[in-house]
């Protein structure tokens, strides 16, 4: 599976999780919620360093990263990570 994360997203997530060039953001899954590709589970987000990766992209200075335990979730689909047209909120796009 391939991590991409838009230039715009990487921007909107230095300013939401208060984070400089140099940090890494997790993306991991959560127990409960709403996805597309796997039923009672979601995706958190938060700032932390990782163990073993399974999928990254870098982009404007900070490491986006999914762990190695993380990737069943996306059931083999490649992510990409965007900003919405307004520029409120990332969008997760699962291509398989």
């Amino acid at each position: 599976m391939k991590l991409t994360v838009s230039e715009e997203a990487a921007n909107w997530y230095k300013e939401a999780l208060h984070i400089d060039n140099g940090s890494k953001v997790r993306f991991f899954v959560r127990y409960g919620g709403c996805s597309t590709v796997q039923k009672g589970f979601s995706l958190g987000v938060k700032s932390d360093n990782p163990l073993k990766i399974g999928a990254s992209d870098e982009q404007n200075g900070i490491t986006f990263f999914i762990e190695d335990e993380d990737l069943w979730f996306f059931d083999e689909h490649d992510v990409s990570v965007t900003l919405d047209e307004q520029g409120e909120e990332p969008l997760f796009h699962y291509n398989k």
